[in-house]
Parts: structure tokens; C-alpha cells; sequence
């Protein structure tokens, strides 16, 4: 219903007929349906017999989003809803109203716990049955990067690239829990106009990054009308009327794309029983995929919202459970911050958002929009809402009676509100699965001013040197959770930017992709012992067995292939290693070097590189291979730089803090 014709005058008759013969009959049906839903704006500006070109091209466009947007009625659907929605807007409703939230169902976990590992060991079995959905519509020029985000390296030490850590994670699932030459777990990627060409030249460049192509999908992301009036008059390029205005709909879009392009139901067919939607820039957030899978399982979920502790009133939209206070109707969705405390106030408490005494944290947890689907139930949805999600306009006005916008606005929708599409028992059988964010979300989001900024107020910075420093510590933490004796780096400061630096500890997927997958490598657990400023790659696919290392420096252990299986027993690595070194803003350096404000100073590496033998284990054990690998030493505990390792060993026997599951402590320096 247009609320609000009055506000536009009544435009001039519109005559389409003498463009019959320069434009198609679809379009010229198409005109004659915008010119009857008030769009005749769109037309005024042409005259027959000229700028023919620019008519068909300005048509072109009408017509593709018109096909594009995925109701029936296309554009016509869209400007209605942005008619309703508008109206919804200017009468300041708040869409909550009537709701009453509370603390919807999950498992709230802690890596190196009991609880955890019975979780992600339930999970591991649904690896090799989830297929993977990637949303990459962006470019990085917000971070000061002119490619594609997922091109940017999650790290110094190996400059890996995000999309490569992603495939090369889902290969090692396939290989490590699939079945060899049966399991070909899949990758979609969401991708706009500004990223398609790019994304396809980077994996085509390298191969897919060892993937088979054909598991490989890209579904391309169309843009949406801009809307100038709360009417829902289609806005037009102010300097050429042929041009029209048009925004992104926002990344809930890749449900209606999922299905649309058959790629869920072509899961479904192939046996896959779960999807897992995650980020372009957050490489933390494969490592609870597993124990996502187990609460999922447990909790018989058709949606698992992957979560992070929050603290009361923290500028992070919260996992809720909304109950309607009329119809007991009930929605787990994210609600954003700024919503949720007034609602509490108004429904629940006069406190509103306060932190639980027990852990410190609200009860809602935090939504990072890394989300988990049980694919048959997901199917079943996207039949019914042609992958539909509900719409919301957020419009700046320029006048108090809210007649007049600031700029042209848009329709949105979000991925994560899936769950109001959801009907009958479905809706209750959404939840979360909560991690530490320090184990499973560090984006690089911001360039290093805003991050700068956003440190100083409190919050995480969100840039590349954060994302590289988080990227370091989750392994370090995983590693420490196995018993293993990890000192914690000082701090340094890059590009007005404070992180702590090391130990910078890199493993590949293809060792180990999973936190309880370390126990393995890291058998010695507390005869393992590295510094705070080392470096530890361990690069391929080999299985390796770490019993006993003291690392002081840079080590590379190459572990080969699948084949391989190598012991180390009294590894011993001293050597000048590795350091950030300051870059000069000026100076010749690429982009991405440039938003971390440093280059990685290698200076002395030792590396040791596995082989297959015989299919037997190979036992490594002392000797010198250069780069700083020495032989133990007795009474080498004395040594000052180890002081260390032996103040852990007498907070551990007083029963101190430091404690935790997998080999016998959790040591925190």
C-alpha cells in the first residue's frame, strides 16, 4: 500500500509507445508496470529518436533487477516492500515490540576441557558430511588493500592467503576424515560484481589451491534499486538519469543464491548432511567446527549460531530467544545491542544487560555470523522461501518528520536471520555454540586508523596485524592445552596498533586442523617447551609426534606427505630467528605489508625436512642439521632463558591457575 504518495507531486503522463521499436517487448512490459507503480520518473527524461543506447542500457539494468531480486512480482515486489517497510520506519515501530527475550538453548565451551573434547570428538564423525559456503563479497579497500580480502595473507611467517588456508583446511577434513576417492567435501562462494573476476583469477592462478574445480562454486551476488523517497520512488544517478542507483542487499542473499543455483539441494543429493557459512578474513573460525557439530548433533539443532562470550552492553549483536507475549510464538535470533538492553528493561529486568556474577559475561552470547545448518531441514526451507530472507531499510533522514532522506537508501537482509523463515517445531531448534573469541574470531575488518581507534575505546582493532597476532596465539593456546609449556611474547606496537607478538606458532591443516588433533603431535606435552619469541612451522601433511623440544629461535619442520610419519625425541633449537622489523610508510612495500607496518626479519632458520620411510615411523633424534639445532645439554635447565619453564613446574605442583584438559596443563606464562 503506497502510504505516502502525497509527498511526491503527481508525475507527468508518461508515453512509452514511440520507444516500441527501440527497446524489447519484455522491457516495454516491464516499463509500462514500473510507469502504473509510480516509477514513471524513471522515463520522463527520454525523447524518441534519441540516445537510443543509453535507453536500451538504462532498460538493461531495470531488467536484470527485476530478474534478479527473487520474489515473483521482481522489482514490483521490491518496491512494495520498500513501501511497507518505509511507512514501518517513519511511524518509529520498533519491531520488538511484543517480544520478551531470554537465554535461548546452547553449550557454552572451553578448549582443553572434558566437556569440549566429548563435544568436538562427537563431531568429528559429521566433518566429512559438511559442505563449506564462503561469503566474500568484498574488496579490501575499507582495510587500505586494493584487491579481494580473501586474497590477503593470514600471516608473515608462510603469507599464506586466507582463501588458501580455507581449501587447504577443507582438503585435510576430506582427507583425514572422508573416505579416499568417495568423500569430495565442497566449497561455494558468494561473490558481488566488484569481486567475481578476481576471485576467479586467484583460483585459477593457483590451481583451486589443490581442490578439484568441480567442487568448487561461485555464485555471484546482484545489487538491489537505491530507493529516494519513502514512496519508493527508484532513485536515478543525479548526473546521468539514465544510470540507476543501486546498492548491495546485504549477505542474507546467499541463501536465495544457495537455492537458486541448486548448490544446496546438490549437497543434499550427494549425501552431505550439514553447511557451515564463515567469513573471508576470520582464520580462526574453523578451529570449533568439529565441536559445533557435536552440540548440533546433541542438540538435535537445524541452525547453530557459532558464538562468543560478551560482555554486557559490548557493541555486539547478542544471540536471543524472543518469545511473543500474544501468540507464544518463539525466534532465537541476533539481536542488535543497542536493541537488546531497552528490551530487557522494558520486558525482563530494570537492569537490562548485565553480566552473569558467575562468569562475568552476559547471559547472550555473541553473534559472529559463522552459522551451521542441518542441509536436509535447510533444503526443505529454501523450497517454501525461494531463500528469502525478511527485509529492513535503515533510512537517514533530513527533517524531523521524516519526509525527506538524507541520501538514497536500500532494502537489506541478513544472513543470520534465517531463523524467521523457520516454522513449526524448527523454531525451536535453534542455538548457539559459545567459544572464547580468541579461539574462533579475529576478522580484519578495519584499516589501521579505525583500529588504532577502536583499541584505544576498548575495543578489538579488527586489522591485519591483529588478525596475524590471533592467528599465532589461538595455535599457541591450543598447543598449551595439551600440556605443553608455551611462553607468551611481549608486545609490540605497529601502526599505532598493540598486539602480543609470539610465540608465532604455525600448523598446517594438513597436520593438524582440529584442537584435539594436537595431542598427537604434541605428545611430550610439558617436555615440550618453546619461547616466547620463537617461530614453529610445521608445514604438509605427514604425521608427525613431537615428544621432546626446546625451542629458542626459528624451526620449519617440512612433515611431508600423507605417508610420512615422523618421532622427535630431545630436539633441541637455538638460533637467532625471526622478527617483526618496523616498514618506513614511504617505502616500496606492498599493500598488505603496509597495513601490518612491519616485514618478518628471518634471521637464522632451522629446518628439517621428513621423508617417507618404508611406511615405517621415522625416529628423529639428536644431532645438528644447522640453522641452530643442537644437542642436549645436560643441566640446560639452568639455563636463564629456560627460568621459565621451571616456575611453571612450581605453579603446577602448587596447584596454581594454569591447569587444563589433554596432557596435564594448560600453561599460561
Amino acid at each position: 500500500v503506497n502510504l505516502n504518495m502525497s509527498e511526491t507531486p503527481p508525475p507527468a503522463p508518461v508515453k512509452l509507445k514511440p520507444f516500441a521499436k527501440t527497446i524489447s517487448k519484455d522491457e516495454m512490459a516491464l516499463a509500462k508496470k514500473l510507469v502504473d507503480d509510480g516509477q514513471g520518473h524513471l522515463f520522463a527524461h527520454w525523447k524518441a529518436g534519441k540516445e537510443s543506447k543509453k535507453i536500451k542500457a538504462q532498460m538493461a539494468a531495470l531488467m536484470q533487477l527485476h530478474k534478479s531480486y527473487p520474489l515473483e512480482e521482481g522489482l514490483l515486489s521490491y518496491t512494495k516492500n520498500a513501501r511497507d517497510l518505509l511507512a514501518v520506519s517513519k511511524a518509529g515501530k520498533n519491531p520488538l515490540e511484543g517480544w520478551i527475550p531470554s537465554v535461548p538453548q546452547g553449550e557454552s565451551l572451553t578448549v582443553g576441557t572434558p566437556e569440549y573434547d566429548e563435544f568436538e570428538s562427537a563431531g568429528l564423525p559429521l566433518l566429512s558430511k559438511t559442505g563449506f559456503v564462503l561469503v566474500a563479497g568484498g574488496l579490501g579497500e575499507r582495510l587500505g588493500y586494493k584487491g579481494i580480502k580473501v586474497e590477503l595473507p593470514t600471516e608473515s611467517c608462510t603469507e599464506i592467503c586466507y582463501l588458501q588456508y580455507y581449501i587447504e583446511t577443507i582438503i585435510a577434513i576430506q582427507e583425514k576424515y572422508g573416505t579416499v576417492g568417495k568423500t569430495h567435501l565442497p566449497l561455494a562462494i558468494m561473490v558481488s560484481d566488484d569481486t567475481y573476476e578476481k576471485t576467479n583469477t586467484l583460483l585459477k592462478k593457483n590451481k583451486y589451491f589443490g581442490m578439484d574445480k568441480k567442487y568448487v562454486t561461485i555464485m555471484k551476488q546482484e545489487k538491489v534499486a537505491a530507493i529516494s523517497s519513502n514512496d519508493g520512488k527508484i532513485a536515478q544517478d543525479e548526473a546521468d538519469k539514465y544510470k540507476i542507483e543501486c546498492k548491495p542487499h546485504g549477505h542474507g542473499d546467499v541463501h536465495s543464491l544457495m537455492h537458486s543455483t541448486g548448490t544446496a539441494a546438490r549437497w543434499l543429493n550427494a549425501g552431505l548432511e550439514y553447511c557451515v557459512f564463515f567469513q573471508d578474513t576470520n582464520g580462526l573460525g574453523f578451529h570449533t567446527l568439529a565441536a559445533s557439530l557435536g552440540v548440533s548433533s546433541k542438540l538435535n539443532l537445524v541452525m547453530n549460531s557459532l558464538a562468543i562470550p560478551r560482555k554486557a552492553k559490548q557493541a555486539v549483536g547478542a544471540v536471543c530467544q524472543l518469545t511473543n507475549s500474544e501468540t507464544k510464538e518463539e525466534r532465537t535470533i541476533n539481536v542488535e545491542y543497542n536493541q537488546l538492553d531497552p528490551l530487557l528493561r522494558a520486558t525482563v529486568s530494570a537492569d537490562g544487560d548485565v553480566n552473569d556474577p558467575k562468569t562475568n559475561f552476559s547471559p547472550y552470547p555473541g553473534n559472529i555470523n559463522q552459522l551451521l545448518f542441518s542441509l536436509k531441514e535447510y533444503v526443505e526451507n529454501l523450497k517454501e522461501t525461494s531463500g528469502v530472507m525478511a527485509e529492513f531499510v535503515n533510512p537517514k533522514y533530513a527533517d524531523p518528520a521524516k519526509t525527506i532522506f538524507k541520501k538514497p537508501t536500500r532494502l537489506e537482509c541478513m544472513m543470520q536471520d534465517y531463523p524467521m523463515v523457520l516454522k513449526g517445531d524448527d523454531t525451536k531448534r535453534v542455538g548457539f555454540t559459545s567459544v572464547a573469541a580468541d579461539m574462533c574470531f579475529s576478522p580484519v575488518k578495519n584499516d589501521v586508523i579505525s583500529g588504532g581507534q577502536a583499541q584505544a575505546s576498548g575495543t578489538h582493532p579488527a586489522v591485519a596485524f591483529s588478525g596475524e597476532s590471533d592467528h599465532y596465539n589461538a595455535v599457541a593456546k591450543i598447543v598449551r592445552s595439551v600440556g605443553c609449556k608455551v611462553q607468551v611474547g611481549e608486545k609490540k606496537t605497529f601502526n599505532g596498533v598493540t598486539m602480543i607478538a609470539g610465540p608465532k606458532i604455525v600448523v598446517s591443516p594438513g597436520v593438524c586442523c582440529q584442537p584435539g588433533e594436537y595431542k598427537s603431535t604434541f605428545a611430550g606435552g610439558g617436555n615440550v617447551m618453546i619461547t616466547g619469541g620463537s617461530v614453529l612451522i610445521l608445514k604438509g601433511k605427514g604425521k608427525v609426534t613431537i615428544n621432546s623440544l626446546k625451542l629458542d629461535g626459528a624451526l620449519i619442520i617440512d612433515t611431508g606427505g600423507l605417508k610420512s610419519e615422523t618421532v622427535f625425541d630431545n630436539l633441541v633449537v637455538e638460533n637467532k630467528g625471526w622478527t617483526e622489523k618496523a616498514v618506513v610508510e614511504a617505502a616500496n612495500n606492498p599493500e598488505w605489508v603496509k597495513m601490518r607496518g612491519f616485514v618478518m626479519e628471518k634471521s637464522e632458520t632451522a629446518e628439517i625436512i621428513c621423508s617417507h620411510h618404508a611406511g615405517k615411523p621415522y625416529k628423529w633424534g639428536e644431532g645438528s642439521v644447522g640453522g641452530g639445532v643442537v644437542e642436549p645439554k645436560e643441566g640446560e635447565e639452568e639455563d636463564p632463558k629456560w627460568a621459565w619453564t621451571k616456575e611453571v613446574k612450581e605453579e603446577e605442583a602448587a596447584g596454581g591457575e594454569g591447569g587444563g584438559g589433554g596432557g596435564g596443563g594448560c600453561c599460561v606464562i
